[in-house]
């Protein structure tokens, strides 16, 4: 019989754990804040000799993901953190990673980008990268970004799939907050990940290939980009084949969103990572009420499963997107997908967009409120007096 291992921890601390579980061949190290307790976590485990893994440590984010990139190909397993800025200075790398089909594991603890200087949560970081193919996984606490860091591995080097993954979590919200999670016996962990089978290794001097050739005029670019857009739509399927299979090593199971108290909704909010939790609890206050309100927490935002969410959402009366980045000049990113998913219905929800929590802004109980009465109203009357709007924003005067 299996024991369960119930520990107090850090959601920076469970995602160690999960990596330390997983054991990769190579563990690209640069610190930045709040994700650096990650890998110092993981350079403990490497120094006691609890990992057989290579911990590289390098000059700046952009060499971290060089140097992922070189190791996946060659032939290892390979693994990364970071966060925020980091995440943009290896911008350019996130493209040659999975334009190289090269199924590299990351960790990115979210947090708002500069200017000003900013070090706590917002999505702004993982939604600037959401169209560099790599697949986006979002977690709302430790539990979920332990057991999101070990099937990401699994979903990464499908055969089917081949690209890159990206775990989200909240900064300092999750990483540093101490919560309960359940871990998985090693050995369990061990054969779910299995050991990785390299597609077309550079160091197979039998079979020599070539990595990122040019590609121009005349050639496949075009191709290519066809490819990796195939297996993005594949990753879909093989998301919940991963899904299912740990659900017998775990007790837990995932899908593409969790659905709370949605089937007898006529109105309710979508969102990401930890503000679930929040909304949750205020639709069980609303919901003792007699309000008919309910959530959709997204946790796959790349492939992004638009048919789902049609058939989640398409009997509300309306739907609020709450989004934790700003697409300037625009709406926020989630709700621009949202909306259009939801487009082409006959009879369709009202949809409406909240940007919150920007910076590490504090998202209450009052703020989800807010968000349930405007849906309520618009429900009632079937206007919406406001398509976008910011929850808890100070009223200051405005300077230009």
């Amino acid at each position: 019989m299996s024991k369960k291992r119930i520990v107090a921890t850090t959601g920076n601390g469970a995602v160690a754990e999960a990596m330390r579980q997983i054991n990769p061949d190579i563990l690209s190290i640069y610190p930045i804040t709040p994700q650096t307790a990650i890998v110092e976590g993981f350079s403990k485990f490497a120094a006691n000799g609890l990992v057989d893994t290579e911990c590289v440590t390098v000059e700046s984010e952009h060499s971290s993901m060089s140097n992922c990139i070189g190791a996946s190909a060659a032939g290892a397993r390979v693994m990364t953190a970071t966060s925020s800025q980091g995440l943009a200075l290896m911008h350019e790398m996130l493209y040659i990673a999975s334009g190289m089909r090269l199924p590299i594991a990351m960790f990115n603890v979210n947090r708002a980008l500069s200017a000003p200087i900013n070090i706590h949560c917002d999505h702004s970081d993982s939604m600037g990268a959401r169209d560099t193919s790599w697949i986006q996984l979002y977690s709302e606490d430790a539990q979920e970004a332990y057991d999101n860091t070990i099937q990401a591995i699994r979903i990464a080097e499908n055969r089917k799939v081949l690209l890159p993954v990206m775990v989200n979590m909240d900064g300092f919200i999750i990483s540093h907050g101490i919560q309960k999670a359940e871990f998985i016996e090693d050995e369990k962990v061990k054969n779910f990940v299995g050991e990785r089978e390299p597609f077309m290794p550079l160091l197979d001097i039998d079979n020599p290939v070539t990595y990122g050739p040019f590609d121009g005029l005349g050639g496949f670019f075009m191709e290519h980009k066809k490819n990796q857009a195939d297996a993005m739509e594949r990753a879909k399927s093989v998301i919940l084949e991963v899904a299912d299979e740990f659900a017998k090593i775990s007790g837990r199971k995932y899908g593409f969103f969790e659905e709370y108290m949605l089937d007898d909704a006529e109105v309710a909010i979508v969102t990401l990572n930890s503000s679930a939790g929040t909304t949750r609890h205020v639709v069980d206050e609303l919901r003792a009420k007699g309000v008919p309100v309910g959530l959709l927490k997204l946790r796959v935002f790349r492939p992004f499963p638009a048919e789902e969410l049609v058939n989640a959402l398409k009997h509300l009366k309306a739907v609020a997107v709450l989004d934790r980045a700003l697409s300037f000049g625009s709406v926020g990113p989630l709700f621009s997908e949202v909306k259009a998913t939801l487009f082409d219905l006959e009879v369709r929800p009202k949809v409406i967009n909240f940007i919150y929590g920007l910076g590490g802004r504090e998202y209450t109980l009052q703020d989800a409120k807010r968000a349930f009465d405007v849906l309520m109203d618009v429900a009632k009357t079937g206007k919406v007096k406001k398509t976008f709007d910011y929850l808890g924003l100070k009223e200051v005067e405005v300077l230009t």
